[in-house]
């Protein structure tokens, strides 16, 4: 954890980027759920029980976008925020497989070769507005990933390092997010995959996106 008044200072303002908490094997994803679902996931290290395997969901590795989605876990059924530790390698190849929840003219020629697209991946992502603690409106854009079926099933039972409930701490700093200097949030830097998956992301068309 890291004050968000330090390591904002260090993020791109603008652009797409991918902010998250990684190392080398694995990199920390964010879902919110009601208590009965969130119980299950961290006693079970695994999603199941109340857990819907027929529905997308959506996995966001940029924690304040989470904040901004759960109303710092007030939403009804967004109440415990869990922290899920999945593998770089599995990241990458949801990544790899990724196609837009909206059709975008420069990446396919048609709206019928985006529906095919559509129909033939487990996968989808889209880019949104970044948000401040306090959930205004950035310049610069945040990452989610959709996940159904085989896909979603891969995640929930096989993928995942760990979970943790961090419901306590995201309560504890919920009282700060108006002051920057004591607000802690968990130290989040870019994460760039591989050029051919950034141009299929479409985060090359963005000046800001860089690859290292």
């Amino acid at each position: 954890m890291e004050t968000y008044f330090s390591v904002s200072a260090q993020w791109p303002k603008s652009g797409r980027h991918i902010l998250a908490t990684y190392d080398d094997e694995t990199i920390v994803v964010y879902q919110a759920y009601s208590q009965e679902i969130a119980s299950y996931a961290v006693q079970n290290q695994r999603f199941g029980g109340a857990f819907s395997y027929t529905r997308m969901s959506w996995i966001k590795p940029n924690f304040l976008w989470m904040m901004y989605r759960s109303g710092w876990a007030t939403r009804l059924g967004q109440e415990c925020i869990l922290a899920i530790h999945i593998t770089r390698r599995f990241f990458e190849w949801v990544l790899s497989q990724a196609v837009s929840s909206s059709f975008v003219p420069h990446q396919y020629a048609s709206i019928a070769d985006w529906q095919l697209a559509v129909s033939q991946s487990t996968v989808r992502f889209q880019w949104d507005p970044d948000h401040s603690p306090t959930g205004g409106s950035l310049a610069r854009r945040a990452i989610q990933i959709g996940l159904r079926g085989k896909s979603l099933q891969q995640f929930g039972e096989k993928e995942i390092v760990s979970i943790q409930d961090i419901s306590t701490v995201v309560a504890e700093q919920r009282q700060n997010v108006n002051t920057p200097e004591t607000l802690w949030v968990p130290h989040e830097r870019v994460y760039n995959p591989c050029i051919t998956i950034q141009k299929s992301l479409g985060m090359l068309c963005f000046p800001d996106a860089v690859s290292y």
